[in-house]
């Protein structure tokens, strides 16, 4: 099954490309067969059960895990490379896994990342009276905050999000969602959103991709994924892989 995607988004740039991809671990394929685009000023949400392959996607598309076939590209990059070189090339990576330094005090992180408090602050105003925090003593919420504020700051071209969400109350989760909406629509960022909350990301992406057992078996529109959404759930996303 397969809905129609908005033919507008063939008009834009395409900051991540994969071409009948397969990736996975020592040689063995965990995804196959995986076609996704990205382009710039869109938000592409990934969903998919425990286990479909969401992961191992992102972490192909991050530089971190070489594909085994097909083709990827990310941003300019047409062959694998590092996610050093894509970094210096415009991609920001957040992982499912909050990447703050615990001893270190929420400014202490983000100057080691070379952002400014300012720049930060503009993202998230909360985070201003955070800055001497050490960053271990913040909420799940606010290190989240730190962590995509340091992400967005640097101004990428492309954001890997992998569950921003993860552990996180519904009202946090809208506040990073809406954020990470805003800053595709202004900064002409192409996202890729990893994301167990299914019915919060339907409501800031643009499009979505739905893997089961490391293949994308349902695209289209976030808007016509929504309007069925109780039977995407039940037929996709209820387990299984």
């Amino acid at each position: 099954m397969t809905i129609m995607t908005d033919d507008r988004a063939a008009e834009r740039t395409t900051v991540l490309e994969c071409d009948g991809v397969s990736a996975g671990y020592g040689g063995a394929a965990v995804c196959r067969d995986l076609n996704l685009t990205v382009h710039a000023g869109e938000v592409v949400a990934l969903i998919g059960a425990n286990g479909a392959g969401k992961t191992t996607t992102m972490l192909t598309a991050a530089g971190e895990l070489p594909p085994i076939a097909g083709r990827l590209r990310v941003l300019d990059a047409s062959r694998p490379t590092s996610l050093a070189r894509l970094a210096r090339s415009g991609l920001s990576y957040v992982t499912e896994e909050r990447s703050v330094i615990r001893g270190l005090t929420a400014g202490e992180n983000l100057r080691l990342a070379g952002v400014t408090a300012d720049s930060a602050c503009a993202i998230f105003p909360e985070l201003r009276s955070l800055l001497a925090r050490p960053a271990g003593l913040l909420s799940g919420g606010e290190q989240q905050m730190l962590t995509l504020a340091r992400a967005l700051a640097r101004k990428p071209k492309l954001l890997l999000a992998d569950e921003l969400s993860l552990g996180l109350a519904p009202q946090i989760v809208r506040r990073l969602l809406a954020v990470v909406r805003e800053a595709a629509t202004s900064e002409n960022l192409g996202v890729l959103l990893v994301e167990q909350h299914v019915r919060q990301v339907l409501e800031v992406a643009d499009r979505v991709y739905v893997m089961r057992r490391g293949r994308i078996i349902l695209e289209g529109a976030a808007s016509d994924i929504a309007a069925d959404l109780d039977a995407v759930q039940r037929a996709y996303l209820s387990g299984g892989d």
